[in-house]
């Protein structure tokens, strides 16, 4: 839990995804035409993939991927992310978060 609490802290805009999910593959995508540039994780190329995915489920993330961190805090999993950008406010989560500047 202690590594995903630092990685979360440590930049403006992270995804825990898997590389073999396509849900994951659209909600970096989406990202990524929005101006960001988000730290990924992918749980399932990492030697310490497994102990994320359970310390992710702990804190109430389910499913564990895709799960979004911006500015440090829990925003969701990618129905919450696409709602967000539906309503506009995505945008703004990730300017106030110093993810994109415009």
């Amino acid at each position: 839990m202690d590594r995903v609490a630092k990685l979360v802290y440590k930049n403006p805009v992270v995804i825990f995804s898997k590389s073999s999910c396509c849900i994951c593959h659209s909600i970096k995508t989406l990202f990524y035409g929005l101006g960001a540039n988000p730290t990924i994780h992918d749980l399932d190329q990492d030697e310490r993939g497994k102990e994320m995915e359970q310390a992710l489920t702990k804190l109430g993330c389910n499913p564990p991927v895709p799960t979004v961190f911006i500015g440090g805090k829990f925003v969701g999993p990618a129905n919450k992310i696409l709602a967000l950008h539906v309503d506009g406010s995505l945008k703004n989560l990730l300017k106030n978060a110093g993810a994109i500047w415009f």
